[in-house]
C-alpha cells in the first residue's frame, strides 16, 4: 500500500487532522476542495458509470487505466477488466463527473465512451441459496431446469453434494426472490445465502421496539445510507437483515444508526448466527439420525415377531392367538408398528416422490415409495383377508417395508454424516478467522486513545486494529505500525512466516508469530482474501465435471427402467409359478409363487440405485479441491480437474513465471553528453505510468539515483503502452521511447554497433536489454536481470519424466529467452512474442493434439490462459479473483504445477474408481436381486437386505472419495534440491 497520507494543511502523514483528503491521493484537488472533511463531501450519493476502453492488451494496460482514473478527485474506486475491454467507476458527482473521467482514460492513450445506457449491456449478479430435500442428481436437475428457464438467468448451477444454487442473473430482470420462488415451485425448500459477490450481510436483532412506526423509522433510517442494498425486517423475532457493500458502509454504523433513531431508546446486537453452512449441515444429520432411531424404535418389534419370537414356542403361541377369525396378535402388532414407520417416518419419501413425479421426473424417493408401498399394502391386504375369512392362509410382508425404511435411513444418515467430510476444507477455512477483534481509536497525531473488543462482525473499513503475538489476523490490511512474522500457511500453503513491516499487507486469517502490530483495515466480508478463496472453492465444488454428463445423462432413464425391470421380474416370477415353469420345491414353505414373485420384484425395485452415480463425480471433485486449497493450489471444478489430468503439454512465461519477477537494473550504459540522474529522470517520468515488472525496476533504480524515495517525475504527456515492446510519452518537450529492439525499429532509430554489442551482452548474461531513446535518438541502454527461480530447473525435470513438453513463450529478446530455457532445460523457446502471438502458438498446438496447460501471472497473459485446455495463474497471492485462470498456484512456487497435475490425476482416477463401482454394483445387484442365481443356488435377496445393500454403495462411494483426503504430494518432489537445501 506504501502511499504517504500526507495532509493538505500540515503536511503531516497518516491523517493528521483526521478527516482530510491526502495529496498523494487526490494531487489535482483543488484548496476549496481539500478544506472540506471526508464527511462533507463523501456524504453526497456516489454513482456508478461503466466506460469501453479500446486499445487495452495486458495487465499493463488496464494498470495504467486505472492509476489514472484513482488520480481524481472524488473517485471512491476503479475496476478495469481488460478481456472485456471495460471499466467501471465509482465516483461522487459533487466532485467529479463522467466526461472527466473519460478525458483522463483518454489522456493516459486509450479510447472510452460511456456505455451505461447501452441496452446491450447486460449486468450480471451472483445469489447462492441453500436447498433442503434433494435426494439424486433428477433432482437436482429438476431444480437447474426450473431456474434456466426463467428469463434473465444467465446460468444456474445445482449441487447435489453441498446442497446449494449457484445462479448468475440479470437483477434488471430478476430478484432472488424470483429464483427462490422457482425452487420452491418445485417442491423444494430455498434459503438465501448471498445475493452478491461483493456484497456482505448481517443480521441485527433490536431490543425496545414497540410498535410498527418504531420499525418504520429503523428502515427509513438505515435507507438512507450509501451502500445498503437491501433491508428484511422479521418484527415477530425484533430482527433486521441488511445486505450491503462493505466498502462504502458496515455494522457499526448500522448499530449507530439504529441507537440513534427514537431519541436512544434502541439497543442494536449482533442477531445469533444458527443459519450457518456448518449449522444446516448439523441440522440434517441430526434430523436423519432421529428418524432413524425412531424407525429402528418400531421396526424392532415387527422384526422380532416375524424373524425371532416365531422360534420360541412360548412366545409363537401368545403371538398366534386368534383375534378375530385368522387375524393373530402377531399380525396386528407388526401392522400396528409398521404404519408410522411407513407413513409417519418415511413421510419424506412420499414427498420426494410426489415432488419429482409432479414435475415429470422419476428419482431414489419413487423407488422407494413404490417398493415398500408393494410390500405394506399387500400386507394389509393379508390383515384383511384374514380378518374376513376363517379359512385364508397368507404372510405379510411388514417388516420388509418397516426395515426397508429403516436401512435406508440408516444410510442416509451415514451418506450426510459422510458428505459433511467432504467440505471440511470450506469449514476449515471459514473458521480460520478469530471471533474478536481490537480495534484502536487515535487521534490527530495517530497515537492510540483507546483500545476495545469487538465481534469480528462489526470490523469496517479504514477501521485501525491491533493484532499481538500468538493471534490471528482480524481483517485484510497493511501494516502501519510495528513488525512481525507472519504465518501465512493457512491461506497461501506457504510454510514459512513471512516478514511483515509497515506497508506490508496482511491475510484476515493467518498467525501472528512474534511482534504486535497496528494494521488497517482495507477488506472486509465478503472482499476479504479468505472469503473470495472460500467463494472460488465453493464455485469449484459446484462446478460439474465434463464426465458428470454421463451419470445425469443415465439418471435420465435409470428409474423408469428400474420400474420395467421390476414389474418384468414380477411378472416373469409369477407367470412362471401360476403355469408350474419351475419345481414346487422352490418355493418357501412360508410363502406362495405370488408371494416369491412379489419379493423378487420387491428386491429390483430397492437394489438400484441411482445416488450412487450421482454421487461418483461431485464428491471426488469436492474432496479434491478442498485438498488443494489446504496444498495452495485452486482448482476452479470439475472442468479444470478433468482438463489437467490430461495435460502433455506446458507453456510457460518467462517473467514472474519461471523468473523470480522481481528484475533489477544491473548496468547502465549512456551514449548521450547528460548525468546519470537527468537521464533516469526522463525514464522513469515514462515508466512511471507502466505496471510492467520491468518499468518497475527501472522505477526503483531511478530513486536510487537521485537519492529520494518519494522523488516528484516530470509529468509525461501523451503516455502509450506498447504491448509487448515498450513506453512513449513526451517528458519535457522530449520524446522519450523505452522498450526493446524492436520498438526502436518501429519508430525508424538507429540503433549504432556499440549499442548491439551491449544488447548481445546483456542478452548472452540472460539479462533484458533495454533501449532508451530521447527525440529520435537512443541515449542509452539499461540490463535488466531477472534471476531463474530456484527449483525450476528441477520442476522442469520431473515433468519431462512424466512426458509432458515445455515451451517457454516470452514478450522479451530472443538471446535473454534462449539463455533463461537453457538455465531451465527448456529446448523449445518462442521469444518476442506479444499477448496474442501466444495464445496462436497454444492454438497450434492444440491443433496439433497436445493437451495444453498455460502458466502465466493471470492477468498479462490472459488471451493464452483462456486459449489453453488449463490456465494457471502462478504468483497470484492473495489476488485470486482471476477469471481467465482454472487453477491459481497461490505460493507462487513451481512445484505446485506438479501437485496440482498430480492431485487432478489422482483426483480422476477416484472419479473412474467410484463410476466403475456405480455401475458395476447396478449391473451385477439387478440380476441377483431379479433371481438370476436362484435356480442353481436357491440364493436370493430379501428386499430388506437389497435396501441395505442400496444404502451401502451409496456409502461406499462417499468413503471412497473420503480417501482421497490422505492425498501426498508426489515423492518426487519431496527429493528436490534447491541451492543445496532439500526441500520437504
Amino acid at each position: 500500500m506504501g502511499e504517504k497520507l500526507e495532509c493538505w494543511e500540515c503536511s503531516s502523514s497518516l491523517q493528521c487532522c483526521g478527516n482530510l483528503w491526502p495529496k498523494a491521493r487526490y494531487p489535482s484537488m483543488t484548496a476549496v476542495e481539500a478544506g472540506k472533511t471526508v464527511a462533507e463531501l463523501e456524504g453526497s450519493e456516489s454513482k456508478v458509470v461503466l466506460f469501453s476502453v479500446m486499445g487495452m492488451t495486458c495487465a499493463a494496460c488496464a494498470g495504467s487505466v486505472e492509476k489514472t482514473i484513482k488520480r481524481l478527485p472524488g473517485i471512491r474506486e476503479a475496476v478495469v477488466d481488460v478481456l472485456n475491454h471495460k471499466a467501471q467507476v465509482l465516483y461522487l458527482p459533487s466532485m467529479v463527473n463522467e466526461e472527466r473521467i473519460r478525458e483522463a482514460i483518454e489522456d493516459a492513450g486509450f479510447e472510452a465512451k460511456v456505455i451505461e445506457e447501452d441496452s446491450n449491456y447486460t449486468s450480471t449478479q451472483i445469489c447462492r441459496i441453500h436447498i433442503r430435500g434433494m435426494t439424486c442428481t433428477s433432482c437436482s436437475s429438476t431444480i437447474e431446469s426450473a431456474l434456466q428457464s426463467l428469463r434473465g438467468v444467465h446460468k444456474a448451477r445445482v449441487a447435489l453434494t453441498t446442497e446449494e444454487a449457484e445462479v448468475h442473473y440479470d437483477p434488471k430482470i430478476l430478484t432472488h426472490n424470483h429464483l427462490m420462488e422457482a425452487i420452491q415451485g418445485t417442491g423444494f425448500e430455498a434459503i438465501l445465502i448471498s445475493t452478491g459477490e461483493h456484497i456482505s450481510k448481517i443480521e441485527l436483532k433490536i431490543d425496545g421496539i414497540k410498535n410498527d412506526q418504531s420499525l418504520g423509522a429503523i428502515e427509513r433510517s438505515l435507507r438512507a445510507l450509501p451502500g445498503v442494498e437491501t433491508i428484511a425486517i422479521y418484527p415477530e423475532i425484533n430482527k433486521i437483515a441488511i445486505t450491503y457493500i462493505p466498502h462504502m458502509t458496515g455494522p457499526r454504523t448500522f448499530i449507530e444508526v439504529i441507537e440513534s433513531t427514537g431519541s436512544g431508546c434502541f439497543k442494536a446486537v449482533i442477531f445469533p448466527n444458527d443459519e450457518g453452512r456448518e449449522a444446516l449441515r448439523q441440522q440434517e444429520i441430526n434430523r436423519y439420525f432421529k428418524l432413524f432411531i425412531w424407525s429402528l424404535a418400531f421396526t424392532v418389534p415387527v422384526f422380532l415377531t416375524s424373524m425371532v419370537f416365531m422360534y420360541i414356542p412360548g412366545v409363537k403361541r401368545v403371538l398366534d392367538v386368534k383375534i378375530v377369525n385368522m387375524l393373530n396378535i402377531g399380525l396386528l402388532l407388526r401392522c400396528d408398528f409398521a404404519t408410522p414407520v411407513q407413513f409417519i417416518i418415511g413421510r419424506r419419501f412420499y414427498v420426494g416422490a410426489y415432488r419429482a413425479l409432479r414435475k415429470g421426473s422419476a428419482n431414489m424417493d419413487v423407488l422407494i415409495a413404490l417398493g415398500t408401498n408393494a410390500a405394506y399394502f399387500y400386507s394389509l391386504y393379508v390383515v384383511e383377508r384374514s380378518v374376513f375369512s376363517r379359512h385364508f392362509k397368507g404372510n405379510d410382508f411388514f417388516e420388509t417395508s418397516s426395515m426397508l425404511i429403516s436401512f435406508i435411513l440408516l444410510g442416509k444418515y451415514l451418506e450426510v454424516l459422510a458428505k459433511g467430510k467432504t467440505s471440511q476444507a470450506i469449514a476449515k477455512l471459514m473458521n480460520l478467522t478469530p471471533e474478536t477483534a481490537t480495534l484502536l481509536t487515535q487521534d490527530d497525531k495517530g497515537d492510540v486513545v483507546s483500545e476495545k473488543q469487538i465481534d469480528i462482525r462489526l470490523i469496517q473499513k479504514d477501521d485501525v486494529i491491533k493484532v499481538v503475538p500468538g493471534s490471528k489476523v482480524a481483517s485484510d490490511g497493511f501494516v502501519i505500525w510495528g513488525q512481525s512474522h507472519v504465518n501465512e500457511s493457512m491461506i497461501t500453503g506457504e510454510a514459512r512466516p513471512v516478514a511483515k513491516r509497515r506497508g506490508d499487507m496482511v491475510i484476515g486469517g493467518t498467525m501472528n508469530e512474534n511482534g504486535v502490530m497496528h494494521v488497517k483495515v482495507t477488506r472486509v466480508g465478503s472482499e476479504s482474501a479468505l472469503s473470495q478463496i472460500v467463494r472460488l472453492v465453493e464455485s469449484a465444488q459446484m462446478a460439474k465435471a465434463p464426465v458428470q454428463k454421463l451419470a445425469d445423462h443415465i439418471s435420465k432413464y435409470f428409474v423408469p427402467l428400474v420400474i420395467v425391470l421390476s414389474l418384468s421380474t414380477w411378472l416373469s416370477w409369477f407367470l412362471a409359478g401360476k403355469l408350474h415353469a419351475y419345481p414346487k420345491s422352490w418355493i418357501p414353505s412360508s410363502m406362495n409363487y405370488f408371494e416369491l414373485a412379489l419379493q423378487f420384484g420387491i428386491s429390483v425395485m430397492v437394489i438400484a440405485c441411482p445416488c450412487a452415480l450421482g454421487l461418483a463425480t461431485p464428491t471426488a471433485v469436492m474432496v479434491g479441491t478442498g485438498v488443494g486449497a489446504t496444498q495452495g493450489v485452486l482448482i476452479k471444478g470439475g472442468q479444470a480437474l478433468e482438463s489437467a489430468h490430461k495435460v502433455n503439454c506446458i507453456v510457460f512465461d518467462k517473467t514472474g513465471t519461471l523468473t523470480v519477477g522481481k528484475p533489477v537494473v544491473v548496468t547502465t550504459k549512456l551514449f548521450k553528453k547528460m548525468s546519470i540522474k537527468d537521464f533516469y529522470e526522463f525514464t522513469a517520468a515514462a515508466e512511471v505510468n507502466s505496471e510492467h515488472p520491468i518499468a518497475k525496476a527501472i522505477v526503483e533504480h531511478a530513486k536510487k539515483i537521485t537519492e529520494e524515495q518519494n522523488h516528484s517525475w516530470p509529468v509525461a504527456h501523451n503516455f502509450v503502452s506498447v504491448s509487448g515492446h515498450g513506453v512513449k510519452a513526451i517528458v519535457l518537450n522530449k520524446d522519450i521511447l523505452v522498450g526493446n529492439k524492436k520498438m526502436m525499429l518501429d519508430h525508424n532509430i538507429t540503433i549504432s554497433a556499440d549499442a548491439e554489442e551491449i544488447l548481445a551482452e546483456a542478452e548472452s548474461l540472460a539479462q533484458t536489454g533495454i533501449l532508451v531513446s530521447m527525440d529520435g535518438e537512443v541515449a542509452g541502454v539499461l540490463a535488466v536481470s531477472d534471476p531463474l527461480k530456484p527449483g525450476a530447473n528441477e520442476v522442469i525435470s520431473i515433468l519431462n519424466s512424466m512426458k509432458i513438453k515445455s515451451i517457454m513463450v516470452t514478450g522479451d529478446n530472443w538471446g535473454t529467452a534462449n539463455s533463461i530455457a537453457r538455465q531451465a532445460g527448456i529446448e523449445t523457446v518462442i521469444a518476442e512474442a506479444q499477448p496474442e502471438t501466444k495464445a496462436t502458438k497454444i492454438k497450434e498446438l492444440q491443433a496439433s493434439g497436445y493437451t495444453v496447460a498455460m502458466v502465466g501471472d493471470g492477468i498479462n497473459d490472459s488471451p493464452a490462459l483462456v486459449a489453453a485446455d488449463v490456465g494457471m495463474a502462478i504468483g497470484a497471492g492473495t489476488d485470486i479473483a482471476i477469471e481467465a485462470a482454472d487453477i491459481v498456484l497461490m505460493k507462487s512456487n513451481l512445484e505446485d504445477i506438479i501437485i496440482a497435475i498430480d492431485l487432478a490425476n489422482k483426483t480422476f482416477s477416484r472419479i473412474r474408481l467410484n463410476y466403475f463401482w456405480a455401475l458395476g454394483y447396478n449391473i451385477l445387484a439387478i440380476p441377483i436381486a431379479a433371481g438370476i442365481l436362484y435356480s442353481s443356488t436357491r440364493f436370493r435377496l430379501p428386499p430388506w437386505i437389497a435396501g441395505a445393500a442400496m444404502a451401502a454403495s451409496s456409502l461406499s462411494v462417499v468413503c471412497s472419495s473420503l480417501l482421497l483426503k490422505n492425498y501426498k504430494r508426489p515423492s518426487k518432489l519431496n527429493n528436490m534440491e534447491i541451492n543445496g537445501v532439500k526441500i520437504e
